[in-house]
């Protein structure tokens, strides 16, 4: 199961790292505002890894320990702690330069649900319930 989970999150974090990377071209180029200095391609991509290879972690030891409702508790916890999160953005402290700073939270909010729906969308493929 760990092999599967860890298979899992590796994939979903790279792939919810790269939706973050895109989104955030996107965003830069219809709203104008470049948080690249802050926040560049490589950083949202360590992230959102860092994210699903934690979920994996957790969702094994949740599955192992809880067996018929470890899934439920994890997606409950997954859920909880990508909105907890969404605390970040808000305090964070841009260069003095950074134009246009109140739109950053709008860049990088959504980006934190990335890895989450990644990992809900993909899990059918890589771990199948009984």
């Amino acid at each position: 199961m760990f092999k599967r989970s860890l298979a899992l999150g590796v994939v979903s974090g790279v792939l919810a790292g790269l939706a973050g990377v895109l989104y955030a071209h996107v965003y830069r180029n219809s709203l104008g505002a470049d948080f690249s200095r802050v926040v560049p391609a490589i950083k949202i991509i360590a992230a959102s890894l860092f994210g699903g290879v934690l979920a994996a972690i957790g969702f094994a030891l949740l599955y192992r320990r809880l067996t018929t409702k470890g899934e439920i508790v994890f997606n409950l916890l997954f859920t909880l702690v990508s909105v907890i999160t969404l605390v970040a953005p808000f305090a964070a402290k841009l260069p003095l330069d950074a134009e246009a700073p109140e739109l950053f939270p709008g860049m990088v909010i959504p980006m934190h649900f990335f890895p989450a729906l990644a990992w809900f969308t993909l899990k059918p493929m890589f771990i199948r319930n009984k």
